[in-house]
């Protein structure tokens, strides 16, 4: 098993930026009623050069939706259902033979959290998944990415919350370990420091300093470091073969609760150290290309009920 962290594609990370509400937020707010739901969709727009030669442009989104519901005790049980899509093109990538290594790569699964309250603020949480990531034309038995997510975390009385997970995943021809921290910590009634967004498959979460206007907007900078690994389409360059994205984004995000349960999440940044991998279909590294830093724009609209 390789112990390093999964990070998520160029594009992929900065997605589920905008689309994945962090696990610690999610924690922390308190449910009205035994039921709750969530849609949140996020369009995404990433551009890069590459360090041999070339650059690449994708534009896509990704989908989330879920729902929870309570069982007493203040333990709750739920599912979520992703689903992503992005459309690369590059221009002469050299390092590539001048040939696109792959074009539209896909996400799609399930994640099954499962949440205990314990005694003292603490609570231990679990969640499973399945996700299958290949590009259009690969095999989707060779695709499926599985493990699971386990957390710990400590509510104090004030609301504020610390805790740590441990995540395991198996798939594309490698498995992955890593632990990672979670924070939702209010300094001041403008001043908070959280995760944004949920760790899984594709990596831990990172930070995000958050700042609350006068005017009722949430002004944020933060980072992550993610990775993802596709399945390429079985008539491609590589048959079979494995593309890999890693980096790391650096952004400013500004949200805003907007009529009911509506809240819009705007983001700019850039992706730090980037690099794409082409693996042969057991894994073996084929092409390792570093990307130059390039800007990331997208939005998401989600909605809670």
């Amino acid at each position: 098993m390789k112990h390093r962290p999964h990070a998520l594609s160029a594009a992929l990370f900065s997605l589920c930026l905008w689309g994945s509400a962090g696990l610690a937020q999610a924690q922390t707010q308190a449910e009205a009623s035994s039921w709750r739901s969530f849609i949140s969709v996020s369009p995404v727009f990433e551009e890069a050069d590459l360090d041999s030669g070339g650059d690449f442009r994708v534009g896509g989104a990704i989908l989330r939706l879920g729902t929870s519901t309570g069982f007493g005790n203040g333990n709750r049980a739920g599912v979520t259902l992703n689903y992503d899509y992005f459309d690369y093109s590059f221009d002469n990538p050299t390092a590539f033979g001048n040939v696109a290594p792959w074009k539209v790569l896909q996400r799609y699964g399930f994640a099954a959290p499962l949440s205990f309250a314990l005694q003292d603020g603490w609570s231990f949480g679990v969640s499973p998944s399945m996700d299958w990531f290949r590009e259009n034309g690969a095999s989707t038995g060779d695709a499926l990415v599985w493990g699971a997510t386990m957390t710990a975390i400590k509510r104090f009385d004030d609301g504020n919350i610390l805790g740590f997970g441990l995540a395991a995943y198996s798939g594309i021809e490698e498995d992955t370990f890593f632990p990672f921290p979670i924070v939702n910590w209010r300094f001041s009634p403008r001043w908070s420091l959280i995760n944004p967004l949920a760790a899984g498959p594709t990596g831990p979460a990172g930070l995000e300093l958050d700042y609350l206007t006068d005017s009722g907007w949430k002004l944020g900078v933060g980072f992550a470091y993610r990775q993802a690994r596709y399945r390429l389409s079985q008539n491609g360059p590589v048959p079979n073969g494995v593309g890999e994205f890693s980096g790391v984004p650096i952004y400013l995000r500004a949200s805003r609760q907007l009529e009911g349960p509506l809240t819009l999440n705007l983001y700019v940044g850039a992706v730090a150290g980037g690099e794409i991998r082409v693996e042969s279909p057991t894994g073996q590294l084929l092409v390792k290309e570093d990307l130059e830093i390039g800007p990331i724009v997208g939005f998401n609209v989600a909605v809670r009920f």
